[in-house]
């Protein structure tokens, strides 16, 4: 059986924003959720889950959405500038 994933508050929001980001993304491309899930290769209520900002959904789930929306290039933003652990690198230099 799965364990269900524990995310914290502020996870809680930024998976809500995420979430929220993909669904006006799909409503303005004028896209159902059953074509979205079509596209993607998974079930509409997965594509629910993401649009609710559940911290279960996997991650390859997400990337196929995005793919659909053509916003799959977003995900090689995610990390893409890590100050803070630039920072610790130069330290222990």
């Amino acid at each position: 059986m799965k364990k269900a994933v524990t995310a914290s508050p502020m996870a809680k929001r930024l998976l809500a924003k995420l979430g929220d980001n993909i669904k006006m993304a799909r409503l303005r491309r004028n896209l159902s959720l059953r074509a979205v899930a079509q596209r993607a290769g998974i079930s509409v209520n997965t594509v629910v889950a993401i649009e609710n900002g559940e911290p279960g959904v996997s991650i390859g789930a997400i990337a196929n959405v995005l793919h659909c929306l053509s916003l799959v290039e977003d995900i090689s933003k995610v990390a893409l500038d890590d100050e803070l652990g630039r920072k610790l690198q130069d330290l222990q230099l």
